[in-house]
Parts: C-alpha cells; sequence; structure tokens
C-alpha cells in the first residue's frame, strides 16, 4: 500500500502543479481561485468575501461598457449607470483639516478610480466648511473637521480630468446638498473647469419624456449632469432639482426590506410615470464592508426585480451601492449587466444583445 500510495502521488503532484500554474499570470477566470490580483484577468481582481465560504476568488472590478458593447444612439435615459453612495467617503482619505477623522466610510477607491472601473454615477454630500464647499459627513446637520472628507473642488478636479481624458462618457453627480452661501456650488464647479461639460436644464425633459440620445450629448459636449436637493437652485443657480427628474427608492435599511421597494420622502411614488429617471438605492444605514460583499450579490439583484415592479415595470437607470467592488462574482457589475440587458434587449445579460450571441440569458 505504501508503494502504491507514493506512486499515485508521483502522478498528481505534475497534475495538480499544471492546475496551479495554468491559473496565474492574468489567466485566472472569474470566481477561479486566486492568490493575488496578479493572476486574475482583465477586469476582475483576487478578493475574499469575509463571510463567504469561497476562499479568495478571482471577482469583477469592473463593468461592461454598454456604449461599445452595443450603442450610444438611444436616449440617455434607456441605459443603466452604477453609482456609488457617498462616492467622497474613502477608507484611508487622509484628513485635510489637521483633525483625526471619527466618521464613517462607504468607499475604497478614489474618484479617479470608482470613474476608471466604470462608476458614472457619483453620490455626493456638499456642505459649507471653513469658508469654502466640502465633501462631508454631518454631525447634528454640520460639517465638523472630524467628520470633513476634502474640500469639494478637489474630487471635482478629478471629475473634470476624467471627462477631458475621456471624451465619449457621461458622469452624473447626485448632490445632497447643504451649501447655503449664495452661488456657491456655482462657483466651485466654474473653478474646477466643469461647466464646459454642463448639460443644460432647459435640455432636460418634462412630462416624462425621453431624455436626449446618448450621441447627441456627446457631440454637443453635454455631459456632465447634476442634480441637488435644494429645489430653490434650479432657478437661482440651473442646477437641476433631482426630484424633478427621477424618482428614487428609500435609502439605507427601509430600502433593503425583500419584497419591499418603497420611494424616498422626497421623490414621487416610483410608478410616476412623469419622471423618466428611476434610482434604486441598496445600501445599509450603517456600512459593514465586511459582508458588503454579499448584500452587492444577490441580495442586489433582487431587490433591483421587486422596485421594477414598484416603478410601474421600469428598470432602474442608477444602481447606488457601498463598497461598489466587493461581492461574491460579479456584484454590482452584474447587476448591470442585468439591467443593461432588460433596458437594451429584454435578456438578463447585456452581453445577449449582441448580434449572433450564444448566450443563453434572454
Amino acid at each position: 500500500m505504501g508503494f502504491r500510495l507514493f506512486m499515485l502521488l508521483v502522478v498528481m503532484f505534475p497534475l495538480c502543479f499544471c492546475v496551479d500554474a495554468a491559473c496565474s499570470n492574468r489567466n485566472c477566470k472569474l470566481n477561479d481561485k486566486c492568490s493575488s490580483n496578479g493572476a486574475c484577468g482583465a477586469g476582475l481582481y483576487c478578493f475574499s468575501c469575509p463571510f463567504g465560504s469561497l476562499g479568495s476568488r478571482c471577482v469583477r472590478s469592473s463593468i461592461t461598457d454598454q456604449f461599445k458593447l452595443i450603442n450610444n444612439s438611444l436616449p440617455f435615459n434607456k441605459y443603466a449607470f452604477l453609482t456609488t453612495h457617498n462616492s467622497f467617503a474613502i477608507d484611508g482619505e487622509p484628513s485635510h483639516t489637521g483633525v483625526r477623522r471619527v466618521t464613517i466610510t462607504n468607499q475604497e477607491d478614489s474618484v479617479t478610480q470608482q470613474l476608471k472601473n466604470g462608476v458614472r454615477g457619483l453620490m455626493l454630500d456638499t456642505y459649507d466648511f471653513d469658508g469654502e464647499v466640502w465633501l462631508c459627513h454631518s454631525f447634528q446637520g454640520q460639517c465638523y473637521d472630524f467628520t470633513a472628507f476634502e474640500p469639494a473642488i478637489d474630487a471635482l478636479k478629478e471629475i473634470e480630468a476624467f471627462l477631458s481624458a475621456n471624451p465619449a462618457e457621461i458622469v452624473t453627480l447626485i448632490l445632497e446638498d447643504y451649501v447655503k452661501t449664495p452661488k456657491g456650488l456655482t462657483k466651485v464647479f466654474t473653478e474646477a473647469g466643469l461647466m464646459k461639460f454642463w448639460f443644460p436644464v432647459t435640455r432636460m425633459p418634462k412630462g416624462g419624456g425621453d431624455w436626449p440620445l446618448v450621441s447627441d450629448m456627446v457631440a454637443k459636449n453635454q455631459r456632465l449632469l447634476v442634480f441637488t436637493s435644494v429645489r430653490s437652485k434650479e432657478q437661482s443657480e440651473g442646477i437641476a432639482y433631482q426630484w424633478n427628474y427621477m424618482v428614487e427608492n428609500q435609502y439605507g435599511d427601509g430600502g433593503r426590506r425583500a419584497g419591499s421597494c418603497p420611494h424616498r420622502a422626497e421623490s414621487s411614488p416610483l410608478d410616476d410615470k412623469s419622471k423618466s429617471l428611476v434610482l434604486v438605492n441598496y445600501f445599509r444605514s450603517a456600512p459593514l464592508k465586511s459582508i458588503t460583499c454579499k448584500d452587492n450579490s444577490e441580495g442586489l439583484i433582487n431587490m433591483l426585480q421587486t422596485c421594477h415592479g414598484g416603478a410601474g415595470n421600469r428598470w432602474a437607470n442608477y444602481v447606488a451601492v457601498d463598497y461598489y467592488k466587493r461581492s461574491e462574482g460579479g456584484g454590482s457589475f452584474k447587476a448591470l449587466d442585468t439591467l443593461n440587458g432588460k433596458l437594451l434587449c429584454g435578456c438578463n445579460d447585456v452581453h445577449a444583445c449582441v448580434a449572433g450571441s450564444t448566450s443563453q440569458a434572454c
């Protein structure tokens, strides 16, 4: 028996070695076991969900570009876009006030890296602080040096650099807006060099009509959509009041109850078709990074289906999550593939929309 076992090991060891060697140097595919990011193929990285049972696996780290895969010739509201909740609240962001920050975070990548990975909607909380506009979490409704992340102009300059370097891309900013300084937002957007990309309120559809074609928005270089939570600023600064143009489900824990998709208080009911954009939030009231990988997987897909029914059989255009790259495989990126598949060709995966596709997702 000892000799036979020895011979079996002699035979099996090279086989095992070859299997491991075959999945390395960026050859590993989605859900393959991995030991480092360098083992995973393009658009993947090596990640272990702390509360999962799969161990370290190659999971997705970027979107499928629906414009390159299919086209950009449809109205803007016929596509879906990955959105990060509190895009500015980044793990490891150094203090810009000289005071240790004592507040929660919601993301791990810089704004620039989020955009490079395909995020196209950024949720930013804007406050008056220290004589400027800052991105900040609040404490009792105010921005403090221990809850502040960075001057807004720093993040806005990252967005300007991305739009300048990527002339076919469109970015949406959704502002939870606490800026009281007159024209304060206009000033910081101007100083960041973003007004040249501004999509004007006058072109936004009323009464639930279609938005302009994406190709037209690109041709006119009107590639930055900005929405504010302050109604009066649509008149005073030309910044669109968010809930004139979109419906939104409840954020936080109230938006995560299985089988239910209530609207947030400021929004019209989700089935109000006089607003042609749909935003679905799916994140916890208090972010728990360690389990977000599970939240961003099956639970997210299920909630998008529930909210589709709640929105009068309309699929979400924006889906907002915390720690957007964390998943047990496809995560928020797979959710976007599903949304764009549904919007563009009625399939469960946008890849099935390509002529001649062999996908079984339809």
